[in-house]
């Protein structure tokens, strides 16, 4: 297609076939993009969505056990959050000369489940948005300028998001970035305290368990030495809560693990329920009105599409499901089965798998590495190279192309693959996610097999 041709119609978008929806995202989208996941055969068209599930234009039926990276918790169309969106949809979507009914019920809904003290929130539109909101409530309220961050974290690729995310992969094209942003390492406690010692830092920022980072956990004990070392600094605690929360790990939020309070949350992904983009960053009354407080501050912040009618309806409905359908107690069952699963297939091949670390319905098998070797040294290393990077990439392709299972590796490390399916998944689907990793596990009994089977072609490209 070219300028000056026929706009595409709605009805016409629909019945794009594969190769027509590529070849536009190759002139019009982003190329190189389109490229990777015709590789890997990640460029199928997907039709309908129910529950776990999603069929392709070909009528095959396949299992999501990557959960729009933890923002389809209450699975695909949920009949319930669909439902509230249309029952909103007479209302003004946006309209900035009056205070909404909606957004002021989600404000107070989630005032109600979020830990602590927690009670003043604002709604953007992503993860990212929430993020920067957070960052510019931290210094607002300190009157502080440093940030501190840890190493492996992701919070996002919007400019302050990303000065606090820890993979140079994606800050290096983009530096100079926010000033007074600095690293630390995740699990580390006197790391963290030796760079509050002077008092001048207004915020660190943390997941409680980093999910692009791998799905790592902190050691038991870390979160509550963070929370104490941050109240004895003056500085506040953010807790991004994007990816963990909404009953992901068997609690409303992952923090609970720990009882730990931060003092600014950061929200997003599940809390449209996989239907609305919305995000939300919450915090104490006090901090909340050091910022922001009073007519001549109100302003500071705000978002014309933020906490819009019909994206708080999907939100009120959503934390209406996870309650009544109790999913942070069936997420903890649920995840003990699949982790158990998958420790038996870790004492299986230990010549595969390296380690299997996860919480709820979080997890991530990280692969062991290749090393050396003839056919390296043939290609110049780029079987090392390309192992390195595309390693958990060539499972979640096995996974898809041969047993109808989408996943992905985790953003910060791509040896390790992850599982995060919407938290309805069933025993049944849990145990055929099983079988076909054994499957695979049993045709490649090492790591050259694996890579030499499925990656031999990309390699060399």
């Amino acid at each position: 297609m070219k300028k000056g041709e026929d706009l595409l119609s709605l009805q016409e978008a629909m019945q794009l076939n594969r190769r027509d929806v590529r070849d536009i995202y190759k002139q019009y989208a982003n190329p190189g993009l389109a490229t990777m996941m015709g590789l890997i055969n990640f460029d199928k068209k997907f039709v309908r969505a129910q529950g776990v599930s999603v069929w392709d234009d070909q009528g095959n039926e396949y299992l999501d056990f990557l959960g729009g990276y933890g923002a389809l918790n209450f699975g695909h169309n949920h009949l319930q959050i669909v439902e509230a969106v249309q029952q909103a949809g007479e209302l003004p979507n946006l309209l900035q000369a009056s205070l909404g009914t909606l957004y002021a019920a989600l404000a107070y809904n989630l005032a109600q489940i979020t830990p602590g003290e927690l009670c003043r929130t604002f709604f953007g539109n992503s993860g990212a948005e929430a993020v920067e909101g957070a960052l510019k409530l931290a210094r607002a309220a300190t009157k502080k300028t440093r940030i501190i961050h840890c190493e492996g974290s992701f919070h996002g690729k919007t400019f302050g998001a990303l000065s606090v995310t820890g993979k140079s992969k994606y800050q290096d094209p983009f530096k100079p970035l926010l000033p007074g942003c600095e690293a630390v390492p995740f699990g580390d406690p006197n790391a963290l305290e030796a760079k509050l010692r002077n008092r001048d830092v207004a915020a660190f920022i943390i997941e409680p368990i980093q999910g692009e980072g791998g799905v790592h956990i902190p050691e038991e004990g870390y979160l509550r030495q963070v929370r104490d070392l941050c109240t004895r600094y003056e500085t506040l605690l953010i807790f991004d809560e994007i990816q963990t929360g909404f009953a992901r790990t068997g609690t409303t939020f992952a923090c609970q693990w720990d009882t730990v309070e931060p003092d600014i949350m950061c929200l997003g992904k599940s809390l449209g329920g996989g239907v609305m983009p919305i995000s939300a960053f919450t915090t104490t009354e006090g901090i909340w009105d050091r910022a922001f407080g009073g007519m001549e501050k109100c302003a500071l912040h705000t978002s014309t599409f933020g906490g819009n009618a019909r994206a708080c309806a999907a939100g009120i409905a959503s934390i209406e499901v996870m309650i009544n359908e109790n999913l942070a107690e069936q997420t903890r069952g649920k995840g003990a089965y699949l982790l158990q699963g998958l420790r038996e297939l870790q004492e299986k091949y230990p010549a595969l798998i390296k380690e299997v670390r996860g919480r709820g319905l979080l997890i991530g098998i990280e692969f062991n590495q290749v090393s050396g070797g003839f056919l390296n040294k043939v290609t110049g290393g780029k079987l090392n190279k390309f192992a390195e990077e595309y390693l958990a990439a060539l499972v979640a392709g096995e996974l898809m192309n041969r047993y109808q299972i989408i996943t992905a590796y985790t953003l910060n490390n791509p040896n390790v693959i992850r599982f995060e399916p919407p938290l309805i998944v069933t025993r049944e689907q849990l145990d055929t996610l099983l079988h076909a990793l054994e499957d695979i596990f049993k045709k490649h009994s090492s790591i050259w097999s694996l890579v030499l089977s499925s990656g031999k072609n990309l390699m060399m490209k």
